[in-house]
């Protein structure tokens, strides 16, 4: 399978607590929102680009993306943002990347690809070993699971829940 064969999912919906409820991925750079750098970068990576938003809805939809807000009740964090992509998307893999990182690989989705060798799941991490799970391409498999670990009241997407299995280095 190509990349091209892929969805590509930008997570938005967080309540970004930690700048103060501020939307991140409508914060401007150069007049341009932040979400705007991170899907010129990720669209001709995948076949599908979709935006998970669970606000603003309408400052996004101007990017001329799908918006779909989460199928997961209460802002449960990336992890419901996955889950709703994995639940509407088309095609068998799908590749997440956060609203709030605009540098990222060129050719991020086709070196997942190449690392998830048998598992349902490739993560990236950095070149000093820090894993960025939210950079990730999950197999619409893990739907289930997933959905059962949130209502378990999993949030954390560093916590080594299983969907996260093969890192590659962004070097």
């Amino acid at each position: 399978m190509a990349t091209n064969g892929i969805t590509g999912v930008i997570l938005a919906g967080w309540l970004s607590t930690r700048m103060g409820g501020e939307d991140k991925g409508l914060l401007q750079i150069n007049h341009k929102p932040l979400y705007r750098y991170v899907a010129d970068r990720l669209a001709p990576q995948v076949a599908v680009l979709m935006i998970n938003a669970n606000r603003n809805e309408d400052a996004y939809q101007h990017g001329g993306f799908p918006v779909v807000a989460d199928t997961f009740p209460g802002f449960a964090g990336p992890l419901a943002g996955m889950l709703t992509g994995l639940r509407l998307a088309d095609s068998e893999w799908v590749a997440f990347v956060p609203c709030d990182v605009p540098v990222f690989p060129n050719d991020l989705v086709a070196r997942l690809w190449e690392n998830r060798q048998q598992a349902s799941a490739a993560f990236a991490s950095d070149d000093k070993g820090h894993d960025h799970p939210t950079f990730t391409l999950l197999h619409r498999a893990l739907a289930p699971a997933l959905e059962a670990f949130l209502h378990r009241g999993g949030r954390r997407v560093r916590a080594r829940t299983g969907f996260c299995v093969n890192a590659f280095s962004q070097k």
